[in-house]
């Protein structure tokens, strides 16, 4: 479904990422693993169009998406859950799932999309016309991948989706991916916790100082010495 080859990302003089390479195949969900700094938000900007890479090549179903701006990308079809939710604090729940749903893609189907997300999310019927800014994070992060999903994507990426929340609403945040994936949504995941992303994922990529440095199963990787010692301290 999607294909990153040889993707080379500057900002300014500094390198962020040096000939990175990966595939996602549809219905998987493919993790990207490594130390803070790594350039794993960085890759993430790069296939969303947020960030122009200097060299390589970014395709969607076949199709070249390399440097197209982030408005066309997500209308073919790549949802994004930004690191730190990044939802609008002063509009209310309702709201901001409103916004989500503003893609052409997604404007026809919006009615239905919302009682999709309310099934999934009762707690944001629940509070649709409260500020967002005033929810928990666990409630803001089930409004971000709500907002993400009203766009009616077809493979989303999510960025560090557990980070600053509570051990038991992590658990919970991960069981939703989960679940999305197998209602059919393929998922790129880039996760500071590294043993739960790759016991998650069918496929991991592990990337240090902006090269893909090991590939393989999750569960190869989590047995993997060098994985174990660098990022899970075994």
């Amino acid at each position: 479904m999607l294909e990153v080859r040889d993707l080379d990302l500057f900002y300014g003089d500094a390198q962020a990422l040096s000939s990175v390479s990966l595939e996602v195949p549809e219905g998987a969900i493919v993790a990207i693993v490594g130390a803070n700094g790594a350039g794993k938000t960085s890759l993430i900007r790069a296939v969303a169009g947020i960030e122009k890479p200097r060299a390589g090549r970014v395709t969607f179903r076949g199709r070249d998406v390399t440097g197209r701006d982030a408005h066309e990308i997500c209308n073919l079809g790549i949802g994004q859950v930004a690191e730190g939710r990044q939802i609008f604090p002063s509009l209310t729940v309702v709201e901001n799932l409103e916004i989500g749903a503003m893609l052409p893609r997604a404007r026809s189907r919006a009615r239905q999309t919302l009682a999709e997300v309310h099934e999934l999310f009762p707690r944001l019927a629940e509070r649709k016309r409260q500020l967002a800014g005033t929810m928990s994070g666990g409630e803001q992060q089930m409004l971000a991948i709500g907002r993400c999903l009203m766009g009616q994507p077809e493979l989303i990426m999510f960025d560090e989706p557990s980070l600053g929340l509570a051990p038991a609403v992590v658990q919970s945040v991960l069981r939703t991916i989960h679940t999305l994936n197998q209602r059919g949504l393929t998922i790129l995941l880039v996760e500071q916790n590294v043993a739960l992303s790759l016991k998650l994922s069918q496929r991991a990529y592990v990337l240090e100082n902006g090269r893909i440095v090991m590939t393989g199963a999750g569960t190869e990787l989590l047995r993997d010495p060098r994985v174990r010692q660098a990022y899970l301290g075994l």
